[in-house]
């Protein structure tokens, strides 16, 4: 157990150590408890940090269980075994859609700032969160850092469910994972002191 999302991003500041080896990288945090790690990440190896929002799309009457997720582009990702096994309508992947859309788009124009002229381009990224339960938002950005012609794609996680790693990996170029978790309900369970994030913390981690 992470005592909180600060040690834990010390932690992956370390595991990365011969990973990141040299300038030529961006820290992806995902809005909003990746920003945390992030910002440690960022620090320790002296490289730029940028936000990234990314939007759960939660299923019907259960908005927690995520069935896909979509970026402040409108870039998304759906889950179609979950969807196919819940036998969710197309008129509600499109309504939940454009909410989320709207959401992740506000939260990305809160926060950008002056971090909005860090390009993407040519560069390798490590998409930084929390914890990954199912994996949609990750993959989802994943999907969205390919447009942007990323050379590579590393994803840094403290902790990832088991049963989703293998799904996962194939949408990244590396995986680091601190934790390995056989019963991954909530990412909350791994960290004695889990707060929600606001964002005005947000902007202070990127100031």
């Amino acid at each position: 157990m992470f005592k909180d999302r600060g040690e834990a991003g010390e932690l992956l500041a370390l595991k990365l150590k011969k990973i990141i080896m040299s300038k030529d990288f961006v820290v992806v945090a995902l809005l909003r408890g990746g920003i945390v790690l992030g910002k440690k990440i960022s620090a320790y190896f002296n490289i730029p940090l940028k936000p990234l929002a990314v939007k759960k799309i939660g299923a019907p009457l259960n908005p927690e269980l995520g069935i896909g997720a979509v970026t402040f582009d409108k870039t998304c990702y759906f889950n179609e075994e979950i969807i196919g096994d819940l036998n969710i309508s197309l008129d509600y992947r499109k309504t939940i859609l454009e909410n989320k859309y709207q959401e992740a788009k506000l939260l990305q124009e809160k926060v950008e700032g002056n971090t909005k002229g860090i390009s993407y381009k040519g560069k390798s990224v490590v998409v930084v969160d929390d914890g990954v339960a199912i994996g949609n938002t990750v993959i989802c950005a994943s999907l969205y850092l390919r447009k942007q012609k990323v050379k590579k794609i590393i994803l840094a996680i403290p902790v990832i469910s088991k049963d989703r790693i293998g799904s996962i990996k194939k949408y990244f170029d590396r995986v680091i994972a601190l934790r390995i978790a056989e019963n991954l309900g909530a990412v909350g369970e791994f960290y004695r002191y889990f707060p929600q994030v606001m964002d005005e913390e947000v902007l202070n981690y990127l100031v």
